[in-house]
């Protein structure tokens, strides 16, 4: 699936070692720094797409209908078996980590649930202390999605800080890095050369030699992966992460589980939820994604996502003097055309970037610095610039800086586990989308109906899992959470990597969900300056008071 992501990528300024791409303004909304990304497995384009998984899982039920209803995900027993006991008897022994007002901590996890006595994976945590005034609501656990992203660094560049005050000062914020993840044993597959080729490699590919050297480059990636982390590539799941959490919960001395979670985040939030209905405290899942749908269909989706984002970005570039897709009343179908032109056009020939390790944009980085710009209306500026000085000056630099946040390279060529942790949780979670090259080829009319911008390249990228060298263990599935507390399930109407229809689907599957809609642009809504989304959100969170169901902001 996709990265998942709300903010808008890093200018070369803004770019550090911290797990995460960064934040913006634009018009009257305030945006701030953020990770937020929508499921993806691969590397940008190459990770940029390759989101969920698979067809139809063997479990299916079929209604009368005909048409298949996936089986529900059965919560755990409310009791600990004897085998976790001393996982749950664990005391967080805090430090200093670095960064002012800060603890972190170290926490233990079987490494395979069925079989707690084979070892253990080793979790890091963080948190920043409620500050006061007021009476202490417990720890509050966030998660900006991914899979892939570093929560602690998300903990300390925004959450810790930028949250609401009133928030921070009820609540210990902690974050948690999941199994696989940055600080907490962190999946590791290519250095930063060979990530370099491998974000580069044709992802439209028109013969069948270039066709073998897709395949090949996600064979290479999948090796570098398995060889790196055979043990633990086998228990990178989202209801393993899941149940780290119930162990961090308890280690914090908290009977419920409070939580925002964004993007993926919504999906492990569900999934705790659906696991342990009776702990599922305060639960925030915004830009939410649906557990139930095949990752062929989300893959679909989330293509008609970027296409519906991209279409809202041409809208307004054709009203800006320094548009290169058209001016006022260029329809933006021809604003779409006159893009993928470009692209095909540094396909044959890419231009130069000024890179210091001699990159040149070529169709798969500058399509991946388009998308990264999809997820927050406050890049548009920053991608309108870009397009003119690659298109107008062949000048290639604007658009790989926005490559590189989104894939989370730093000036020195190395990258985040961000991918690599990406691939690994989503083929596990799923099968695969695509188990051939001949399989895509027969997609691609529906892929580029759904986006004639991105959908070839989107396609190719949902190949990924299928050279990955771990089965997958999960399958889609509907989450109830039948007994939990309300849920507060956030959706954005014209989100790019969490289509509103997912929201609308995960608050119809959980039983005691509650649906906020924001009309609006970008991934995600919570803290992106909607003072009816903060506002609803923050009561929840402080009081206890969900929304009406349906409730609407703009």
């Amino acid at each position: 699936m996709f990265i998942r992501r709300s903010s808008r990528p890093s200018t070369a300024a803004d770019q550090t070692d911290s797990p995460g791409p960064s934040p913006s303004t634009r018009g009257p909304r305030r945006r701030r720094a953020r990770t937020h990304r929508a499921r993806t497995t691969g590397g940008a384009l190459l990770a940029v797409a390759a989101m969920l998984v698979s067809a139809c899982s063997s479990g299916s039920a079929t209604t009368a209908a005909g048409s298949a209803v996936e089986p529900a995900l059965a919560p755990l027993p409310k009791a600990v078996p004897a085998a976790l006991a001393s996982y749950y008897a664990q005391k967080p022994r805090w430090r200093g980590c670095g960064v002012p007002g800060f603890e972190c901590a170290t926490l233990k996890a079987p490494l395979d649930y069925a079989h707690p006595a084979d070892g253990d994976v080793r979790l890091a945590v963080a948190r920043k202390k409620a500050t006061g005034p007021g009476k202490r609501l417990g720890s509050l656990l966030v998660n900006p999605g991914g899979p892939g992203s570093s929560a602690i660094g998300y903990l300390q560049a925004y959450a810790g800080i930028g949250y609401p005050a009133q928030v921070r000062a009820r609540y210990d914020m902690v974050a948690v890095d999941p199994r696989g993840v940055a600080r907490s044993e962190p999946v590791e597959c290519l250095d930063g050369r060979d990530m370099d080729r491998y974000t580069q490699t044709d992802i439209t590919p028109d013969d069948e030699r270039e066709t073998t050297q897709l395949v090949d480059a996600y064979k290479k990636f999948a090796e570098g992966c398995g060889a790196d982390s055979p043990k633990l590539l086998r228990h990178v799941s989202t209801i393993e992460t899941a149940q780290d959490m119930d162990i961090v919960r308890a280690a914090l001395g908290d009977a419920r589980l409070n939580y925002v979670g964004a993007s993926y985040g919504t999906f492990l939030g569900a999934t705790y939820a659906g696991l342990f209905p009776a702990r599922a405290g305060r639960l925030v899942l915004d830009g939410a994604m649906d557990p139930s749908q095949p990752s062929r269909r989300m893959n679909l989706d989330q293509t008609a996502g970027f296409e519906t984002a991209f279409q809202s970005f041409a809208k307004d570039c054709v009203q800006q003097p320094d548009c290169p897709l058209g001016t006022k009343g260029t329809k933006t179908a021809e604003a779409g055309r006159k893009l993928k032109a470009f692209f095909e056009k540094l396909d044959a020939r890419p231009i130069p970037t000024g890179d210091a390790d001699g990159r040149k944009l070529g169709e798969s980085l500058a399509t991946t610095g388009v998308i990264a710009a999809m997820y927050d209306e406050g890049a548009w500026a920053q991608l309108r610039e870009a397009l003119t000085s690659a298109m107008d000056e062949n000048d290639g630099a604007g658009l790989l800086v926005l490559s590189d946040s989104y894939y989370e390279r730093d000036a020195e060529g190395r990258y985040a586990n961000l991918m690599f942790a990406n691939a690994a949780v989503n083929c596990l979670d799923l099968p695969a989308a695509f188990d051939t090259p001949d399989e895509v080829h027969r997609s691609l009319p529906a892929f580029e109906k759904a986006s004639p911008v991105f959908g070839k390249g989107l396609a190719w990228a949902s190949l990924n899992c299928a050279y990955w060298p771990v089965r997958a263990t999960g399958e889609p599935r509907r989450i109830e959470a039948k007994g939990a507390a309300p849920i507060v399930v956030v959706g954005t109407t014209r989100d790019p990597a969490t289509p509103y229809r997912w929201a609308r689907a995960l608050s119809g599957q959980l039983s005691s969900a509650r649906l906020l809609t924001y009309e609006g642009d970008g991934h995600t809504a919570y803290g992106r300056g909607s003072s009816c989304i903060d506002s609803t959100i923050n009561a929840y969170l402080l009081r206890g008071t969900p929304p009406r169901d349906g409730k609407r902001c703009s």
